[in-house]
C-alpha cells in the first residue's frame, strides 16, 4: 500500500504556488494522484466513521492535472479527439462493462460489475460495485456513486471541482436515480 503523505504534500504546495509546476518532483505528484483515483486506491469522498469526508488535496490534483496535462489528438476507431485526459484503459481487467458510446476519463474509477452505457463518467468520479450508469446519463468531476445504484437514462450528477474541499455530489449505495433527474452542488443522496 502506497504512503501518499508525501505525494499529498506537493500536490497541496503546487496547487498553493502554480510555480512548483515547473518542478518534475511536484508535476509527479500531481500525475500520482490522478493515478491513484484512477486504479480506485484514492477517492475524493469517503465515509469516515458515518461522516463523508472530502480529500481536498484530491481535488487540487484533478484541477492541476488540466496544467500538467498536454492538449493531444487521439483516434479511437472511426472518431478523433482532442483533450487532456486520456480515456480508461484496461476495461476488461477492470471487471467493467463500457458499450458503444460509453465514456469514461482517466483519473475516474469504475468498480467491478459497473456498467456505462452511452454515458460519461468524468475525471475523479467514482461509480461503484454492480451499479449503472444508464444510456446519456453523466456522472461529473469527482461525483462519488456507491454500490448498487442505478442512475437511469439522461440522468444528470454534476462536478464538483472548486473550492477544492467542498463536497462532490454523492449518491449512496442502493440508491436509484430516476430518468432526467439533475443533481448539482454537493447533493447528498442517502
Amino acid at each position: 500500500m502506497t504512503d501518499w503523505t508525501d505525494i499529498e504534500r506537493r500536490v497541496a504546495a503546487a496547487f498553493a504556488d502554480r510555480q512548483k509546476l515547473s518542478d518534475p518532483v511536484h508535476r509527479a505528484a500531481v500525475v500520482q494522484a490522478l493515478h491513484g483515483l484512477d486504479r480506485g486506491e484514492l477517492r475524493v469522498a469517503e465515509k469516515v466513521g458515518g461522516e463523508w469526508k472530502v480529500n481536498a488535496w484530491l481535488m487540487q490534483a484533478v484541477n492541476l492535472f488540466f496544467a500538467v496535462s498536454g492538449m493531444e489528438t487521439q483516434e479511437y476507431g472511426p472518431f478523433q479527439v482532442r483533450d487532456k485526459i486520456p480515456l480508461k484503459k484496461d476495461l476488461e481487467k477492470a471487471g467493467v462493462r463500457v458499450v458503444p458510446g460509453g465514456v469514461a476519463r482517466f483519473g475516474s474509477h469504475l468498480e467491478p460489475g459497473a456498467v456505462l452505457m452511452p454515458g460519461f463518467v468524468n475525471i475523479g468520479a467514482r461509480v461503484g460495485v454492480n451499479s449503472m450508469v444508464d444510456t446519456w446519463a453523466t456522472v461529473g468531476s469527482c461525483a462519488q456513486v456507491g454500490a448498487n445504484v442505478h442512475l437511469a437514462g439522461g440522468v444528470g450528477i454534476g462536478g464538483v471541482l472548486e473550492p477544492p474541499g467542498a463536497r462532490p455530489n454523492i449518491i449512496e449505495d442502493g440508491c436509484f436515480i430516476g430518468s432526467r433527474c439533475i443533481l448539482v452542488e454537493g447533493v447528498l443522496v442517502e
